[in-house]
């Protein structure tokens, strides 16, 4: 399984919207830090502000802050938010299917335990609780320091 770009950037922003929750922060400035395309960065926060994870202020002095506290915020909900679908393999959707063996096949099973699995060990951390660790937020907030060009 692997996660689209979309929702790896959502994460992203929403960690760095956490790690400096005083400050408003542009589409530009934060695909500028990530080293991101802002296009695709644009997306996604509109899919964030759409959702309720991110509240986007207009105008001069503007930009994006987390609209709710870090701690409120689960990683389940927002995977369940920024990705399109969770069809493994074909059989999971049913508009398209056409594997033959899909009323036979045994496999269903096993993977749909595991995605709920996944998404049930995300549900259980909050974005707070990817910014606790005061070492590795040290580490990211120089990283982030860094200009990067997209």
């Amino acid at each position: 399984m692997r996660l689209t770009l979309h929702t790896d950037y959502a994460l992203r922003l929403l960690m760095l919207l956490a790690m400096e929750p005083d400050d408003l922060h542009t589409v530009e400035e934060v695909a500028r830090r990530y080293g991101i395309s802002r296009n695709h960065l644009t997306k996604v926060t509109q899919t964030l502000v759409q959702a309720g994870f991110v509240e986007s202020q207009r105008g001069r002095g503007g930009g994006l802050r987390l609209a709710r506290l870090a701690e409120a915020i689960n990683l389940g909900a927002v995977v369940r938010a920024t990705e399109d679908g969770f069809a493994l393999v074909e059989c999971f959707d049913a508009e398209h299917n056409t594997c033959v063996i899909a009323s036979a096949c045994g496999l269903r099973g096993p993977l749909d335990e595991a995605l709920r699995a996944f998404l049930a060990v995300l549900d259980r951390y909050s974005l707070a609780e990817l910014i606790k660790n005061p070492r590795a937020l040290q580490r990211m907030r120089h990283q982030l320091a860094e200009p990067r060009v997209t």
